[in-house]
């Protein structure tokens, strides 16, 4: 089975379709649905072959609007259908290839069985034949991955905001492996056949710069030179009437040159060896003022070795720029400096960007190569990359008179991925200052210095309106390319979005670069969008990575790249991590997760931090909440079941048995407990999540209600009535802060008649003080009084200190609504003290805060209480009846 979507949608099956068959398209062997939300569906999941597709962007993608009520019914529906006609195309394994996959779908589609993946399979083979000079295979390669193409990318298709960016992502690669087949052609000698397809494609393209400047080039060679510098001048005229700029500096000096008749202009790769850059023509050293020698700057101007344009977007980083420029400007020749980090963090354009700026400080040129995989999988060799590197660069001259007479040149070397890899070229190269791009450290260079890349500092994150710009998010920082994407910010044009709602879209994309600027491409892509709306979506932590991937970037493949990297126990460990909440962790909590002991989870965790799978900081480990995201996604893919369960029970355990001790829970440890009890209820652990939920001692979730409803039915499916009376407490209490009186007597009474069955006395007492402050609340003093009586005498046993807390505090309001202050203050100290015992702090400040409270009412003689008053009582004032939680009320009636 194929399929094609390089043009009109294609499904093709070893056999012509069954007659009859009404989903094809009509061409023998066509399989391809006629219907076109049918086309959409699988159009959609054709452009993430092999990866999960959210049933949220299927349903964006087939109704971008107003999706109706039945979307996800309807998608069903047409997924249903899809698998019947791949069964159809393949009956063999056309139905298994479309599998359901939380939170979504996944067409499982083999490398060569899809036309897109051999293009990109073929194009990226010839870019690197390309960068290493191989100019015949990279036409050859440009030439078939081309071919394939037989249309706009389904162009029978209706385009939602996936395909959409599918198209503009694929149309633009066509565009770059049609540039570099002509450039490779041109290298050949091909100029005069290349002639008039240039000129088709500059009158299609009338802002393209690299066709204008092939085509100057191609006609220059003719003898055309009237001509060549007509092309120019109409590309000027273009870009100065419709964008009011002037052509880039490569155009520029080419025309210089053709103007002077530079006769370096007219070689190709087959008249001399190391021939001068076509389309970045004078930008080598030895032009307009280079020290090096004639033989030393014909040695560094590479055809592929260009350093990539600035991104004129990139923004952050201002300490980090500041060091590295520092760093470069005084390494001496054959040092070595390094860029790590985490995936997405923008190591390459901090690079770029600091290459740019120290120009002046080597003359005689900055070369660019990219040491990345070839397609292969498989990232180069060392010969290879040698190889590469001699072809690309030459050897520079000073062997004889020392270091000092060699050209003062910047190799920035991108996508290295170990010592050994750069090692071989350092003598190469020995004249040059190395600048590395990498992961990881490449420990055992010589004099290396590095530079380790995080995320933005969160005081960075709210300086970066400019990207979402505008209601719709208007962020220009589409101009700089693969490295602009990687990096910093770009000031739009409006101001509809306000910085603590870009500072919150920027902590939900965990403060990386990438994953920042692919935010901003999504909310420039829905006009109808605020940044609200975009902030909300990434909320959902099951749709966050699909949320993250726009046109050509595309955060989880650049996390997945990292993931892929490590070896199998490695992955394991870093999936198995997600189990934890996030936040900081220490390596208790990792041992538990990895079903280790402490030691060895400590090496674990080393290794992946230098694969920058976590990072580390003075009070833990941290696991970036992206890659947790990652994590969570692998770990559903890759774990069998039983290994998550047993790591759930594991963690679970811990966090549970760390919360009995004593001590005060912060709002981030409880936020924790939550997630986990939730987990340990999905994994059907009834008693861990009855533990985690008790351990959140009265702190109070957003969704509290349920998660005491998760812990209310575990507690049922594990048969402990005392458990269950607990949560019935807990759920009146939020009742009950929630001013639902009528079902919070119902909860609190089912729980004290729970509790008496089960004989449990403090639980019992405890749903007493509920009903106490109940009755306090309608005004009924006398009847709240005698519960609470009950409550502190079965309370008053030892071990029953939180329960005798909350009683005391219970009989504190009452004090006041009695306007008895002497009392209120009494009650008050004694809540102060046991908070002590708990060693509660959030506790311990609200009693202190009752105190003072109390106070400043008597030293300005207008009664007890908390807020504004008087001493008859006949004004409202308001108190704080639980740590956080006020009631205005009139004075002496706590309501």
């Amino acid at each position: 089975m194929r399929f094609g979507i390089l043009g009109p949608l294609e499904v093709a099956g070893d056999t012509g379709p069954t007659t009859g068959g009404s989903t094809t398209g009509g061409e023998p062997g066509s399989y391809a649905p006629q219907a076109a939300k049918l086309r959409v569906v699988l159009g959609t999941l054709l452009v993430r072959a092999n990866e999960v597709v959210s049933v949220e962007s299927l349903i964006d993608e087939l109704w971008p609007d107003a999706p109706p009520r039945t979307a996800t019914t309807t998608l069903q529906v047409y997924v249903s259908h899809l698998r019947k006609t791949l069964q159809s195309a393949d009956p063999r394994g056309g139905r298994e290839a479309l599998v359901t996959r939380r939170p979504g779908y996944l067409l499982r589609v083999g490398a060569q069985s899809l036309d897109s993946a051999a293009f990109e399979e073929l194009s990226r083979r010839g870019h690197q034949a390309l960068q290493e000079g191989d100019f015949a295979a990279a036409a050859d390669l440009q030439r078939r991955a081309l071919a394939l193409w037989r249309g706009p990318v389904l162009s029978d298709t209706p385009h939602g905001p996936v395909l959409e960016g599918a198209a503009v992502r694929l149309a633009e690669a066509r565009t770059g492996a049609l540039g570099e087949r002509i450039r490779a052609e041109l290298h050949l000698g091909l100029h005069r056949e290349l002639v008039a397809e240039l000129q088709e494609l500059v009158a299609e393209h009338r802002m393209h710069e690299e066709f204008h400047t092939h085509l100057m080039v191609a006609l220059y060679r003719c003898g055309r030179q009237a001509e060549a510098l007509r092309v120019f001048a109409l590309l000027r005229e273009t870009l100065v009437e419709e964008l009011g700029i002037e052509p880039g500096p490569a155009s520029s000096r080419l025309r210089r040159r053709i103007l002077e008749g530079d006769p370096a202009l007219s070689r190709t790769a087959g008249a001399a060896a190391g021939a001068r850059s076509t389309t970045d023509a004078g930008t080598g050293p030895g032009r307009g003022g280079g020290t090096a020698t004639a033989a030393a700057a014909q040695a560094w101007s590479p055809a592929a070795g260009a350093l990539p344009a600035p991104d004129p977007c990139f923004t952050g980083r201002s300490e980090e720029l500041t060091e590295l420029e520092r760093m470069l400007r005084a390494a001496p020749a054959g040092a070595c400096v390094a860029v790590t980090g985490l995936p997405g963090s923008g190591r390459t354009a901090l690079a770029v960007e600091a290459a740019h700026r120290v120009a002046d400080a080597f003359p005689d040129g900055r070369v660019h190569l990219d040491l990345r995989d070839d397609g292969t999988g498989r990232p180069p060799t060392a010969a290879q990359t040698l190889d590469r590197v001699v072809r690309v660069c030459g050897a520079l001259p000073g062997s004889a008179d020392g270091p000092q007479a060699a050209p003062r040149v910047l190799l920035l070397l991108d996508g290295v991925t170990s010592e050994a890899q750069v090692r071989p070229l350092l003598p190469a190269v020995r004249g040059a200052v190395v600048l590395l791009v990498a992961r990881r450290v490449p420990a055992g260079l010589p004099g290396l210095r590095s530079m380790l890349l995080g995320p933005w500092r969160p005081e960075e994150s709210r300086r970066l309106v400019g990207l979402f710009g505008g209601p719709a998010g208007t962020p220009g920082g589409h101009r700089g390319g693969a490295h602009a994407l990687d990096s910093g910010s770009c000031s739009g044009s409006g101001s509809g979005s306000d910085p603590d709602t870009v500072a919150d879209i920027a902590e939900l994309c965990g403060r990386l670069p990438l994953a920042v600027r692919a935010a901003a491409a999504q909310l420039a892509a829905r006009p109808h969008w605020t940044a609200g709306t975009l902030a909300d979506r990434l909320r959902d932590e099951r749709t966050r990575l699909d949320a993250l991937r726009t046109g050509d970037v595309d955060v989880r493949a650049r996390l997945v790249e990292a993931y892929a990297a490590c070896p199998e126990d490695m992955r394991r460990d870093f999936r198995l991590l997600s189990l934890l909440p996030p936040g900081r962790f220490g390596v208790r909590r990792a041992a538990a997760a990895l079903g280790l002991s402490e030691p060895r989870a400590s090496v674990a965790l080393e290794a992946l931090a230098d694969e920058r799978l976590v990072t580390v900081a003075r009070d833990g480990w941290h696991l970036p909440e992206l890659l947790r995201l990652l994590a969570v996604e692998r770990r559903a893919l890759e774990d069998p079941p039983e290994v998550a369960r047993a790591a759930t029970e594991r963690v679970c355990r811990a966090y549970a048995d760390a919360a009995a001790e004593p001590g005060h829970l912060s709002d981030s440890g409880a936020r924790g407990l939550v997630r986990l009890a939730r987990a340990a209820h999905g994994a059907g652990l009834w008693a861990l999540t009855v533990r985690l939920t008790d351990a959140l001692a009265g702190w109070v979730p957003d969704d509290a209600e349920a998660t005491y409803a998760l812990a209310l039915d575990a507690a049922q499916r594990c048969g402990d009535r005392s458990a269950r009376a607990r949560m019935l407490r807990s759920l009146g209490e939020l009742a009950w802060q929630y001013r639902r009186v009528a079902r919070a007597h119902e909860l609190f009474s089912a729980a004290l008649a729970l509790a008496r069955e089960t004989d449990d006395e403090e639980e019992a007492a405890r749903a007493l003080v509920g009903l106490a402050e109940l009755r306090l609340d309608a005004g009924e003093s006398v009847e709240a009084a005698a519960l609470l009586e009950h409550a502190l005498g079965a309370l008053s046993a030892p071990g029953r200190t939180r329960g005798r807390f909350e009683a005391s505090r219970a009989r504190a309001l009452l004090a006041l609504a009695q306007e008895e202050p002497e009392t209120a203050r009494a009650w008050f100290g004694a809540c102060l003290e046991l908070a002590g015992t708990l060693r509660d702090q959030r506790l311990e400040v609200y009693a202190l805060r009752s105190l003072r409270a109390l106070g400043l009412r008597s030293d300005t003689g207008t009664g007890p209480g908390t807020g504004t008053g008087t001493g008859s009582g006949s004004l409202s004032r308001a108190v704080e009846i639980r740590p956080g939680l006020w009631r205005i009320h009139p004075a002496g009636v706590p309501t």
